[in-house]
């Protein structure tokens, strides 16, 4: 993996959890609209649809430079439309990106011939 791929990873993996923790305050700021005079959905929808369009931009990203297959990458644009996909993502990606340093360090070391 190079490191143009591993910024494009780092950056979805980066933006996965905060595009996550913002859509689940929405929803809670959505019932909280419908059963009290507390309003902040205005805000909290503005603050995801700016994290969800960072996501989308990062996964066309990363899905371009890691040559992510069709089913991988719509596994990770699912995930981003969950409530709580973002956290999955993130540590999919987390373990992605740490077997592919694992992976580079073996073929530096000439364990592994890949």
């Amino acid at each position: 993996m190079d490191i143009k791929t591993a910024t494009a990873i780092r950056r979805l993996r980066l933006v996965s959890a905060p595009e996550a923790v913002s859509f689940l305050i929405l929803l809670v700021c959505s019932v909280l609209k419908r059963t009290t005079d507390f309003n902040a959905v205005p805000v909290m929808g503005a603050i995801h649809g700016v994290l969800f369009i960072l996501y989308v931009v990062f996964w066309a990203d990363a899905w371009n430079r890691a040559k992510w297959p069709l089913g991988t990458a719509a596994f990770y644009f699912v995930l981003s439309v969950l409530p709580t996909g973002g956290f999955f993502a993130e540590r999919k990606l987390r373990r992605e990106a740490e077997d592919a340093v694992i992976a580079a360090r073996a073929r530096q070391e000439g364990a592994v011939k890949a």
